[in-house]
């Protein structure tokens, strides 16, 4: 069993960043790949970034491709978004997620634990 718990969340203005965590209570959190998804009102939950269970390994839709930095401690049970030059359309409850898995895999249905979510709202 995995418990996530993410943070950071937070209104900004477009242009800005934001930095979201998320601690996870696994004792094998190495073994975990870890991702990010969001999800905006009426929308289906939409994959933003993962990382492979060492950190060598990221892979991004081209919608934050290039903003968006995800990164592991696995020292410390933790994962990072770093989000830079945000947009309004990047508003939404962004969501932590861990699979056990050896690849990089983008369909949330793959992912087998979820944080609670954090909001994220971008203003224009």
């Amino acid at each position: 069993q995995v418990q996530l718990v993410e943070s950071g969340g937070g209104l900004v203005q477009a242009g800005g960043s934001l930095r979201l965590s998320c601690a996870a209570s696994a004792r094998t959190f190495s073994s975990y790949v870890m991702g990010w998804f969001r999800q905006a009102p009426g929308k289906e939950r939409e994959f933003v970034a993962a990382i492979n269970r060492s950190g060598s390994s990221t892979y991004y839709p081209n919608s934050v491709k290039g903003r968006f930095t995800i990164s592991r401690d696995n020292a410390k049970n933790t994962v990072h978004l770093q989000m830079d030059s945000l947009k309004p359309e990047d508003t939404a409850v962004y969501y932590c997620a861990a699979g056990d898995f050896t690849a990089i895999l983008r369909s949330p249905a793959q992912y087998e634990y979820w944080g609670q979510g954090t909001q994220v709202t971008v203003s224009s």
